[in-house]
């Protein structure tokens, strides 16, 4: 199954009961994280090939760590491998950070400085994983609780250009740039506005939790308004894009992240119809204007 425009949550285990038994209606795609298929069997590869038969499915990893000083190893990408080639996911991402050095592991997704160096290091880095793998990766743009002094260009134009390097595309993560933008001062606006619409292939909505001095990005209870806003914008600038609603913490019955996922859809049709209806009414304004025409003097007047 080709997965088309549409809105998915992720396959939880919390849910895995109620899968088995009720199915997936409700719900237009699943987004499973990666590293849970890398064991042979067990319950979780029953229900990843239970919802496989009824909807599409993509990959979505934590491990690869992109960034880190030392390549992927061998033993990760022959697992990735080999869970794509069961489960044949509509596609396959992860996200731009590190998280490794020196042999210890901080499981964490870990923020890069946006600077050549960086830039040149993750575009080598992607090209062999892509080339390894076979398949085109997005990359999601990480929530960002610091900044480096030494980064000489925003974050979307270091999204911009890996895209370009190594034809890879964006996973945009909508709450991800709220928290950044809170956390570190980063323009919302700007972000969406500067990313290239091109090579954004997969939205994230989530929620967050929010502390006197920051905003962690914690996965939890509804989307935000102040998420939802930002989401009308990415789906004006980008159009109708695969959404997925992530709830991991407090998860809630299937039902209800299926609601949310049902609400990013309304949301987008408002957006849609909304930017639809701009356009008309700049293009009647543009064509109520009185082309320019020259007068006896030679001056030429506009409207």
């Amino acid at each position: 199954m080709t997965l088309q425009p549409g809105y998915g949550i992720g396959l939880r285990r919390q849910h895995f009961s109620y899968l088995l038994e009720h199915g997936t209606a409700g719900v237009d795609w699943f987004e499973i994280i990666s590293e849970d298929l890398f064991g042979e069997g067990g319950r979780p590869w029953a229900v990843a090939e239970r919802v496989r038969r009824e909807k599409p499915v993509v990959l979505h990893g934590t491990g690869l760590a992109i960034g880190n000083a030392a390549p992927p190893s061998r033993v990760y990408l022959e697992g990735l491998a080999r869970v794509i080639e069961r489960i044949e996911p509509s596609w396959i991402s992860d996200h731009l950070s590190w998280g490794a050095a020196g042999g210890v592991y901080s499981h964490e997704l870990l923020p890069l400085p946006y600077d050549e160096e960086a830039l040149a290091h993750v575009c080598e880095r992607l090209d062999a994983v892509q080339e390894k793998l076979g398949r085109r990766l997005l990359l999601e743009n990480p929530s960002t609780y610091l900044s480096f002094r030494r980064s000489t260009i925003t974050e979307f134009e270091f999204m911009n250009e890996v895209m370009r390097r190594t034809g890879a595309g964006v996973l945009l993560d909508v709450n991800n740039v709220y928290v950044s933008s809170v956390n570190v001062g980063l323009d919302p606006i700007a972000y969406i506005d500067g990313l290239n619409p091109a090579g954004v292939g997969q939205i994230h909505l989530a929620g967050h939790t929010r502390y006197p001095t920051f905003v962690m990005d914690t996965h939890v209870g509804p989307v935000p308004d102040e998420v939802w806003a930002l989401y009308r914008r990415a789906i004006a600038r980008f159009g109708e894009v695969p959404t997925l609603v992530e709830w991991d913490t407090d998860v809630p019955p299937f039902e209800t992240v299926a609601a949310e996922a049902s609400r990013a859809r309304e949301t987008a049709r408002e957006a849609l119809a909304a930017e639809a209806s701009r356009a008309r009414d700049a293009g009647a304004r543009g064509s109520r204007t009185v082309a320019p025409s020259s007068t006896r003097e030679g001056h030429v007047l506009g409207v």
